[in-house]
């Protein structure tokens, strides 16, 4: 172990990583070697597999730094990708996370009195006037995801009591959770109502009881009921509930401020429309459509919020500074009439030629080292459980490299640093650049060139 750190291998492995991994690393690599020779392994055998010990060791750094958290290049096409991360942020938000994070802030200070604040009041004033609403009647609660908020709110609400909700709306979310299960877990009781397919105003109205304390919407936002299909207007339960003297909760989901169809994506609820239904309480998602950091945002009735304020929950699911300050960079974007510059906006809306001419300039970089890339036609998709079965025309450079299987070459390209992460189809590599930063074209050639020079060799 000391004489191989001394060496220069060792020594160049000391610079580029920590010391405690390195020698993790030798003793793994070595543990290996043992391995072998306790296998039979020959003299002349034990000879190359000891010249060969600084590239095994690098080769075991390099692995388990793979597991480590760690910037991609999304090739896939997927705008909201959950598995890395859903959505980046735009500029705005991560100088407002720096200079939060690098010192102290007013996270709970009140400038003006001097005295203790609200956490999130900054962001939450924000939010109301993002959706256009009255500060004065309206209030706003941020927390740690969408789930967190619908716990929330059911727990405040409903707890010990009756929550009627349509069967064709109890869906599962990411990570196999399911909304009966959030529910149950709250303290409220399930009342289903209606079929999968169909649900009324009378179904809800025929389970209306002394104890039912909340009328539920979940926004379906990552499947699709199609064929012969019902279910009540959202303004219609809302009236039913006033009459009946029973809060109305929507769980929206998405959190989109700019609606869909701006983007070609066909008709899809909004936060604003939800909000403006007349419902008591909206939950939905800080990032997903609306581009910001995981949080979950809850907008309601100024007395309601402050009963969920005072849960004990709250201080369970409540967001950090770093969280808040992304959410009002992003927020401020809005505002500022400067959408374009939140990245899943930009996504959302860049058009399909434009995608393309930058698949042509990266695929000619490609195919002047003589190696196979095509440009062609494809759909991205948003993902992150939004827009189900709506996609968006794009184009991709499709790879191929002869005696390399598409799975061998993904593998590869998974490898590199940092990692790019494309789609397979028809044996074929394809690199989505419509989830691509344009600034990012001139890294993805130079690793995917080195990659594929690698492949071809």
């Amino acid at each position: 172990m000391g004489e191989f750190l001394e060496t220069n291998a060792g020594r160049d492995l000391l610079r580029a990583y920590p010391r405690p991994l390195v020698v993790e690393a030798v003793r793994t690599a070595m543990d290996r070697l043992r391995a072998e020779i306790g296998e039979g392994l020959g003299e002349q055998e034990l000879d190359a597999r000891v010249s060969e010990l600084a590239e095994v060791i690098a080769g075991v750094l390099r692995k388990s730094g793979q597991g480590a958290l760690r910037p991609v290049i999304n090739a896939t096409g997927v705008i909201l990708q959950t598995n890395f991360g859903r959505a980046p942020l735009s500029a705005r938000a991560v100088r407002a996370i720096a200079d939060v994070a690098s010192g102290y802030c007013n996270l709970e200070f009140d400038l003006a009195s001097g005295a203790r604040g609200k956490r999130g009041s900054h962001v939450e004033r924000l939010l109301l006037q993002t959706l256009g609403l009255d500060a004065s009647r309206m209030s706003a609660l941020v927390v740690n995801n969408c789930a967190a908020a619908t716990l929330l709110a059911l727990n405040a609400m409903a707890e010990d009591g009756e929550v009627v909700v349509s069967r064709g709306e109890l869906v599962e979310i990411g990570g196999g959770f399911r909304v009966p299960e959030i529910l149950r877990k709250s303290g409220a009781r399930l009342v289903e109502v209606g079929t999968t397919n169909r649900t009324r105003l009378d179904d809800y109205a025929a389970a209306l009881t002394p104890q039912t304390k909340l009328l539920l919407r979940v926004h379906r936002s990552n499947f699709e009921i199609v064929g012969f299909t019902e279910e009540a207007e959202l303004s219609a339960l809302v009236e039913l509930g006033a009459k009946a003297g029973v809060l109305v909760f929507v769980d929206q989901g998405t959190g989109c401020v700019i609606a869909p169809s701006a983007h070609g994506l066909g008709p899809q609820s909004t936060l604003v429309d939800a909000v403006k239904s007349g419902a008591a309480l909206v939950s939905a998602s800080g990032d997903k459509l609306l581009g910001g950091p995981q949080c979950g945002l809850l907008v309601g009735e100024r007395s309601l919020i402050e009963r969920l304020r005072g849960n004990p929950l709250y201080r369970a699911l409540r967001v950090d500074k770093m969280t808040i300050a992304a959410l009002q960079g992003t927020l401020l974007a809005y505002l500022s009439d400067e959408a374009q510059t939140i990245p899943v906006v930009r996504m959302l809306s860049v058009r399909a030629d434009r995608v393309e001419t930058r698949c042509q300039a990266v695929a000619a970089a490609f195919n002047s080292e003589g190696l196979v890339a095509k440009v062609m036609s494809t759909e991205s998709v948003v993902g992150g459980g939004t827009t189900p079965g709506t996609t968006l025309a794009s184009f991709a450079v499709a790879l191929e490299v002869r005696g390399v299987s598409a799975a061998e070459l993904a593998e590869r390209l998974r490898s590199l640093d940092p990692p790019v992460i494309g789609r397979i189809q028809q044996d074929r590599v394809l690199l989505d650049l419509r989830t691509v930063p344009e600034d990012s074209d001139e890294l993805l050639i130079r690793c995917v060139r080195d990659c594929l020079g690698t492949a071809r060799a």
